[in-house]
C-alpha cells in the first residue's frame, strides 16, 4: 500500500471519538503530518493510549474526555484546545455510536442517544469550532459519515442510517454557510474497513478486499490539505466500490 502524506506543520487539529477505529487512525495520521492534536474520547484510557502513540513517534497531542452531545462539554473542550495550542484549524467529527434493533423495537432512549452523538454532537462541535475558525481566518471540518447515510443499511440499523444521512445534509448546508468565512466542510464515508462495523448492505467489494483504516484516514488528510482547497460540501465514499456494486433484491 503506497503511503500518502501532507504537510500540516503549524496546524492544530481536534479529533472527536479518536479512541478507536478510523478516528483513532486519523488522529495519528494528522500528528504524523505535523499537526498538534487534541484526542477526544469518552474513554480516558483509550484517549491516553492514542496520545502515547503519537508522542512516542515524536508528535504533539493531549487527551480530553468530553461527551460531544453535551454542548457545555463540547465548548469547554474547544476552549481547552485554544488554551493549549493557541487556536484550531482542523476539526474531525469522528465520535459515533450504533444501537441496532429491529425497527418495531427501537427504544426511544437509543433513538435519542444515537442522534445526539452522531448528529447533534457533530453540530455542536462544528458550530463552536467554526466560530473560532471564522475569527482566525478559516479552517477545515471533516465529518466521518458512512455509506448507510446514502444507501440502505443492514436491517436493524434505521437509527444509525438516519443519523448518518443527517450528517451528510449537515455537511452540505454548513459548507455553504461557512464558505464566506474561509471554512471548508466535507465528509468522508468509509465502509468495508477492516475492524470497523459500518452497517452497509452485504455484497461483493469490487476491489476484492477490505480497506484499511489508514486508507480512510488518507482521505481525511487529503481534504484537510491545500490540495483540496476548492472542495467543500462533498461526501467522499471510501468503500472499495461497494456502493456501485450493490443491486436491490
Amino acid at each position: 500500500m503506497s503511503a500518502f502524506s501532507v504537510d500540516l506543520s503549524g496546524k492544530v487539529a481536534l479529533v472527536t471519538g479518536a479512541g478507536e477505529g478510523v478516528a483513532r487512525t486519523t488522529a495519528i495520521a494528522l500528528a504524523e503530518a505535523g499537526a498538534a492534536v487534541c484526542v477526544n474520547d469518552l474513554n480516558p484510557d483509550r484517549a491516553d493510549t492514542v496520545v502515547e502513540t503519537i508522542e512516542a513517534a515524536g508528535g504533539r497531542a493531549f487527551a480530553w474526555v468530553a461527551d460531544v452531545s453535551n454542548r457545555f462539554q463540547a465548548a469547554a473542550m474547544i476552549e481547552k484546545v485554544r488554551d493549549v495550542y493557541g487556536g484550531i484549524h482542523i476539526l474531525v467529527n469522528g465520535a459515533g455510536t450504533d444501537r441496532p434493533a429491529p425497527f418495531l423495537l427501537v427504544d426511544e432512549y437509543d433513538w435519542r442517544r444515537v442522534l445526539e452523538i452522531n448528529l447533534t454532537g457533530a453540530f455542536f462541535c462544528t458550530q463552536l469550532a467554526a466560530r473560532v475558525m471564522a475569527d482566525e481566518g478559516g479552517g477545515v471540518i471533516v465529518n466521518l459519515g458512512g455509506t448507510a447515510g446514502q444507501i440502505p443499511a443492514q436491517p436493524g440499523h434505521a437509527v444509525y442510517a438516519a443519523s448518518k444521512a443527517g450528517l451528510i445534509a449537515l455537511t452540505r448546508e454548513a459548507a455553504r454557510d461557512l464558505a464566506p468565512h474561509g471554512i471548508r466542510v466535507n465528509a468522508v464515508c468509509p465502509a468495508n474497513i477492516a475492524g470497523e462495523s459500518e452497517p452497509s448492505v452485504p455484497g461483493v467489494v469490487p476491489q476484492g478486499r477490505l480497506g484499511q483504516p489508514e486508507e480512510a484516514a488518507a482521505a481525511v488528510l487529503f481534504l484537510c490539505s491545500d490540495a483540496a482547497s476548492f472542495i467543500t460540501g462533498q461526501a467522499l465514499i471510501v468503500d472499495g466500490g461497494a456502493t456501485t456494486a450493490w443491486q436491490p433484491s
